[in-house]
């Protein structure tokens, strides 16, 4: 890809009503556009970071059985109706469409009443369980007061998981798998270190649910570290509402230090029972033919708020800093020359194209017309990992320049030798 290409373009300037990090940098390096408060619109580069991350969330889905499937946006005034979630005094965030003559649709926020009537016309016996549903689509939520950029929107990207199953057990063992996939997801985008699974509240049909917090410097919630947990190795927190109701215990350890720091969430994981399967009778065949309803488990995460998340943890004061496994590109490749003619740009397009060739992805800034220190600046804001300067000087000191992104390392590596090496 060629920067003249994008038909984006930076900035300079901090983003008049940004509130936090992602909010600011996203904009200014050209990778989402705000289109009105919790709504944003993702450009070429933002959107490869999307995609990399809902790949990542994929591949784990379907390495434990996870089937993906694309639900309808709209449902039923009905389906809502059945689970009591229609009246705004229950669920506040749902979207009521009109639509022709006195009819009326939801915007699912959550797809519950709609992957549960499906499901229902292709489970009749116990021998149809258990199985895990999925899918990543566009979510709408009426947010009273939408904040902090891409973390907390409207419109947002998500990926929720729906598993149904014969007995309390089943749920439990097939939790617990869901959970593995989480860690191994975390791990790939680079937030493994810093991510916890905190408990919350479980509602009535288990003592907890649990989410995934990002501990974050500007996070919008404040969780409290199990610091015993910690020095085995594990990393758990409770959230605020249960730390305020006395729960200062460790699940996992019984230990009872603790420390509070500030996180986002980035995902939630729920055991529902038959909360769901009841309003509808969603109901399966034992082996003796008798009925019962299904219990049921739903597993979120946030696709476009990781996006977000990961912005907010590795920015640095000069821009954005992606983790290779998302980044819009591998490599930034920068040559200083003032025509095409000249030697450092022709090398410079001559190692785009044999790393594009290897299948390395690239971004070539071919704007020999704008200033050096503008470029480089550039070249920070967007934040890959390898930034690639040709120029006479490296080119007299052995080949290209190459600053790691994430740390400044900065070394001259011949051109052959970086090739092969990537």
């Amino acid at each position: 890809m060629f920067i003249s290409e994008l038909f984006t373009k930076t900035s300079k300037d901090k983003v008049a009503d940004a509130q936090c990090i992602n909010a600011d940098l996203l904009v200014r390096a050209g990778f989402v556009h705000k289109t009105m408060a919790g709504v944003y619109s993702f450009l070429p580069l933002g959107l490869k970071v999307l995609t990399k991350v809902a790949q990542i969330v994929r591949e784990e889905m379907d390495a434990i059985g996870g089937q993906e499937i694309l639900m309808s946006a709209l449902a039923p005034r009905e389906y809502w109706e059945k689970t009591g979630r229609w009246d705004p005094k229950v669920f506040e965030p749902l979207f009521h469409v009109p639509a022709a003559g006195d009819q009326e649709y939801a915007l699912n926020p959550t797809h519950e009443e709609v992957v549960v009537p499906l499901v229902q016309n292709f489970i009749q016996s116990y021998r149809d369980l258990p199985f895990g549903c999925y899918q990543i689509q566009m979510k709408f939520r009426n947010e009273l007061r939408a904040k902090s950029g891409i973390l907390r929107g409207r419109e947002f990207l998500m990926k929720d998981l729906y598993s149904f199953h014969p007995d309390i057990e089943c749920l439990d063992r097939y939790y617990e798998k869901v959970q593995g996939a989480y860690d191994k997801i975390f791990e790939r985008l680079g937030l493994g270190e810093i991510t916890f699974l905190t408990y919350a509240s479980g509602g009535s049909f288990s003592k907890y649910s649990h989410e995934y917090q990002v501990v974050l410097t500007n996070g919008e919630d404040t969780i409290y570290v199990s610091e015993d947990a910690e020095k085995k190795g594990k990393r758990v927190a409770f959230n605020g509402e249960i730390y305020e109701e006395g729960k200062t215990e460790c699940p996992e350890t019984g230990g009872t230090k603790f420390r509070a720091e500030k996180a986002s969430e980035a995902a939630n994981i729920f055991k529902l029972g038959t909360k769901f399967s009841e309003p509808f009778d969603l109901t399966y065949a034992d082996e003796k033919g008798e009925s019962h309803h299904i219990i049921m488990g739903c597993y979120g995460i946030g696709i476009s708020r990781l996006m977000g998340i990961i912005a907010e943890a590795f920015a640095d004061d000069d821009g954005l800093v992606w983790p290779e496994s998302v980044a819009p590109a591998q490599v930034h490749i920068v040559p200083i020359a003032k025509k095409e003619t000249d030697e450092p740009y022709k090398k410079a397009l001559s190692l785009y194209e044999d790393l594009k060739e290897k299948g390395v992805q690239c971004l070539l800034d071919n704007r020999i017309d704008a200033s050096v220190g503008s470029r480089l600046a550039d070249a920070d804001l967007i934040g890959i990992p390898k930034r690639l300067v040709i120029s006479e000087k490296s080119l007299a000191a052995g080949g290209v320049e190459v600053k790691e992104r994430a740390n400044g390392k900065t070394e001259i590596l011949p051109l052959e030798s970086f090739v092969k090496a990537n």
